[in-house]
Formats: structure tokens, C-alpha cells, sequence
């Protein structure tokens, strides 16, 4: 293969399995930019994205669904331990598990458009962002409305 021979047909279904993966994670982004949390709005698309592009990369040049398997255990994997770097413990409070929860669903999100499963990636992505925008403002209710501790 020439190096510089490119196939404008493929190029331009990745570019837009890729442009889908971003836009499908950019609310999730936005409502923990928005949440002052450690990972936000250039975060969580870049992990769907990368995702993404990982499977793509891993579909073109592996022919087996044992290779795509191990390609997938790896994403998976990876996108845990970023993942445990949004957790924070601080005496008996502990935060970021959303944040941490939403990173690998993104994650999900670029696998899920990797393999043109748009309905699982679109779900994934409304049920992550009505979970942090609706049970946000719930939790920060519930937390308002706790008696002192003494």
C-alpha cells in the first residue's frame, strides 16, 4: 500500500464514525464541564473518539472477532484506570464515581459507533446525560436537606 494512496470512500466513513462518537459524548462533557468536575467538555469526547478510533484502526487490520475481542478487553481496561483517576476519597467522603461511571461510557459510546450500533451509542448517550443532569439535581437536594451532623 502507498503510504500516500488513500481510500477518500473509507476516510470518509471513519471521519464520520469519529465526528459521531464526539458529538454523541459532547453533552456528557458539557454536564461535567458544567458541574466544575476534573474532567469535562474536552474529556469525555476525546475518550469516545479515541475509542472509536482504536476499533476502527483494530476492525481494518485484524480479520477475527477473537482479535477485535482482545482490541475491545484492552479499551476497556485503559478506560478504567483513567476512570480511577477521577475518584477521590476524603476521610468518609468519596467523589467522581459519576464522573469515573461516565468516562467508560463513553468509552461504550465510541465502541458502540465503531461498530455502526448507532442505537446503542445513542442510547447510552442520553441515558448518561439525563443520569447526571437529573439525578445531579436530585443528589444536590437530598444533600441540602440533611440535618447537621454534630
Amino acid at each position: 500500500m502507498d503510504l500516500f494512496q488513500i481510500d477518500w470512500g473509507i476516510a470518509l466513513n471513519h471521519a464520520a464514525h469519529l465526528l459521531l462518537a464526539y458529538i454523541l459524548a459532547l453533552p456528557i462533557g458539557w454536564d461535567r464541564e458544567h458541574s466544575k468536575r476534573q474532567f469535562g467538555l474536552r474529556t469525555f469526547p476525546l475518550v469516545a473518539v479515541v475509542t472509536c478510533g482504536f476499533m476502527l484502526v483494530g476492525m481494518s487490520v485484524i480479520s477475527s472477532t477473537d482479535g477485535e475481542a482482545r482490541i475491545i478487553q484492552g479499551i476497556i481496561t485503559g478506560i478504567g484506570f483513567i476512570g480511577g483517576g477521577a475518584i477521590f476519597k476524603d476521610q468518609d467522603k468519596v467523589a467522581g464515581t459519576a464522573s469515573a461511571a461516565s468516562i467508560w461510557n463513553t468509552g461504550a459510546i465510541g465502541l458502540a459507533v465503531a461498530f455502526d450500533r448507532l442505537e446503542i451509542a445513542v442510547m447510552l448517550s442520553i441515558i448518561n446525560f439525563v443520569s447526571l443532569l437529573l439525578f445531579g439535581k436530585i443528589k444536590a437536594e437530598m444533600e441540602t436537606n440533611q440535618p447537621e451532623e454534630q
